[in-house]
Order: structure tokens, then sequence, then C-alpha cells
């Protein structure tokens, strides 16, 4: 009678993963019906009214240096909706995969970690789609840089992660900072340069608005689109990175300090 291998750790956990990884995909493209044309409609909608409203006011006038506005500010955007739904589907993750605490292979950090996964490739795919949209329309939107590009926006998908594994705990121990985070989505897209650019306010509010990690992920990817882009003056790959490293291990020592309290509640 033949015994069966025991299976490694990091092989449980990839099998845990992609069952969590085909639950979430089916859930997020089959259950909701118009869960792509809203990834889709929201930024064109958004982009429009934005142009409409610079239009009426300030005529076509460029404000960004060696980059047009649109794709600058599409760019941006696509960014910023990684960021945005490491904050908000994060807060579900764990309540969703409840049940599945049952089994010891499954830890809460799974699906938190599936979920935004998900979410990344389902991002990609739009904004692939943007920017073959864009070059047919004749916007400048293709990468002069594409290894630049791709660092900056895996930098922005890693940030998201570290604020997804965190605020999952804290949403999770502290229902009601879930409403705040909500709250704080739009005020963050107007600190974060994704609508107008920062290069042209005071030197002493640009300072404590270059605190913010979002923005140098967001200068990071722009400036992997557009070859002779002047980023905002500040802008750091290494404060970026300090800030994934940081949140990423914060959030996996907070998962496994409250890992029972997690699976309890």
């Amino acid at each position: 009678m033949s015994t069966m291998q025991s299976r490694t750790p990091w092989q449980v956990t990839r099998s845990v993963w992609f069952a969590m990884f085909m639950r979430e995909a089916v859930s997020r493209t089959m259950a909701d019906r118009m869960g792509w044309f809203w990834m889709i409609f929201e930024p064109v909608a958004v982009v429009s009214i934005i142009v409409l409203i610079r239009t009426q006011l300030r005529g076509t006038s460029q404000l960004i240096t060696n980059a047009d506005f649109i794709p600058w500010m599409i760019i941006g955007m696509m960014g910023f909706f990684l960021i945005r739904e490491g904050l908000s589907r994060s807060q579900g993750a764990i309540n969703s995969a409840q049940a599945l605490f049952a089994y010891r292979q499954v830890q809460p950090v799974d699906p938190v970690i599936v979920r935004i996964w998900v979410d990344g490739m389902l991002r990609t795919v739009v904004f692939v789609l943007f920017v073959a949209g864009g070059v047919l329309l004749g916007l400048h939107i293709f990468p002069d840089n594409v290894l630049l590009g791709l660092l900056g926006w895996a930098s922005l998908l890693a940030l998201a992660l570290g604020f997804a594994l965190v605020i999952s705990v804290i949403v999770k121990l502290i229902p009601e900072t879930g409403k705040i985070i909500n709250m704080l989505s739009l005020p963050l897209m107007i600190i974060s340069g994704v609508i107008l650019p920062l290069n042209s306010l005071p030197h002493s509010i640009l300072e404590y608005l270059m605190l913010n990690p979002i923005v140098h992920g967001l200068e990071l990817l722009r400036a992997g689109f557009f070859e002779h882009y002047h980023m905002v003056p500040g802008t750091s790959p290494l404060y970026l990175w300090l800030w994934i490293l940081g949140l990423n291990a914060a959030g996996l020592l907070m998962h496994l300090r409250y890992k029972e309290r997690l699976k309890a509640k």
C-alpha cells in the first residue's frame, strides 16, 4: 500500500489561492453583468466631464509639460482606481470568505491577497482596452518606455495590496472605520494629482502633498508613457517603495497578530 506524499506549505497555499482566485474571478465577471460596463464607463464619464469643464472654463490651454491632458488624466485615473479598489474592496474580503475558515489551510490573509490580485488583473485588462482605444483615436497614450510604465503599474498594485492588508484588519476589528475610508476616496483623488496637476501649487503646499505615496506612484506611471514628462518635484521611487514595503510588512504582521480574532468574528 503506497503512502501519499505530503505536500509542502507552499503547495498548499498555491492550491488555496488558485481555488479562491477562480471563485473570486467567476463572482466578479459572471455574477455581476454590469461589472465590466461600470469599470469601463466610470473612467469615460469622469474624463468627459473634466474635459468639458476645462474646455468651458480655460479653453484648451496646456497645463502639463510634454504631455497631452486627456491621456495624462486617463493614465492617472487608471492608476488611482487600482489604489481605490484596494481601499474599498478589501473591506469585505475577510467576511466574504468567513465560511472557508473552517478549513485550517485557509487563513484570513488569503482572500485579501486573492481579491487584490483579481482586481489588479481586471483593471489591467481595462487599462489595455483604454490604451488600444486611445491609439485608434489618435491619442498619445501608448507608453514611450514600456518597462518604466510596467514598473509604475506594478508599484501601484503593490501599494494597493499594502493598503488592503492593513485596512482589511482595521475594518474587520473596527467596522465603523470603513465609512471614513470610503468618504476619503474623492479628496484622495484630488490631492493625488489625478484630475489636476500639482506642479502649479505653491511649494509650501506641495511639500505636504508629496507625503502621499500615491502621488509618487502616479507620476512614475506617467513618466513611462511620456518620454519627456516633467514629474512633480520631489517624486521618489525609493520613497514609494519604502511605503510599499512598510505597508505590506505591517499588514502581514497585523494578520498574524489578530488571526484568531479575524476568524472568530
